[in-house]
């Protein structure tokens, strides 16, 4: 590597891990992710990483403009990370409850991975009342692609794939291959 590359990745790759890193403020963080693209940890719960956690992709996009946030937002709220899961860039992933990916998944570009509404429904209680918010759970081996939304209350069961653009809305069994808005099934993995 050149002087000039090392400087470039100093200058607007490490200073910028080292600035979100700065600014996370969860203090109940285990394990050690390998970051090769900026990473806010927030939230008063706990966040915990396995073996081998991969978080931003050099040659993928928002690598140089983005930044991944990760939030267990409650004392209460948990966001698990198994060994061998690489996460792209700008992904966001949210817990009022608990979020558990298991081993081995791959998460692509700008996905969203959210167990609540973010604001209560209810015209009343929008801006002070609490979000409704169930467990998600990614198995073992999933592969989701890129610009993936999954909202509260979801499985997505072990080797599954879930296509780029998908918002899942309800859980998809193991070994299938589901895309869409809202996902559907679109065929068995053999």
């Amino acid at each position: 590597m050149g002087i000039l590359h090392q400087l470039k990745q100093f200058a607007f790759v490490k200073l910028r891990i080292l600035k979100y890193k700065s600014l996370s403020s969860c203090k109940q963080v285990s394990g050690q992710p390998k970051l090769y693209h900026p990473l806010i940890l927030n939230g008063k719960g706990k966040i915990s990483f396995g073996e081998n956690v991969q978080i931003g992709v050099i040659n993928s996009p928002n690598y140089y403009s983005h930044y991944s946030y990760f939030e267990a937002r409650n004392s209460e709220s948990e966001i698990r990370i198994g060994n061998n899961v690489a996460i792209n860039n700008h992904c966001t992933i949210e817990a009022l409850y608990e979020i558990t990916i298991q081993d081995n998944v791959l998460i692509g570009v700008n996905c969203s991975i959210l167990d609540n509404d973010g604001h209560s429904l209810e015209i009343d209680n929008r801006i002070s009342g609490t979000p409704k918010s169930a467990e998600i759970v990614i198995e073992k081996n999933v592969f989701i692609g890129d610009n993936v939304t999954i909202l509260k209350g979801v499985t997505i069961g072990e080797n599954s794939v879930i296509g780029n653009g998908s918002v899942v809305t309800k859980s998809v069994p193991s070994n299938f291959i589901a895309a869409g808005n809202p996902v559907q099934i679109i065929k068995e993995i053999k």
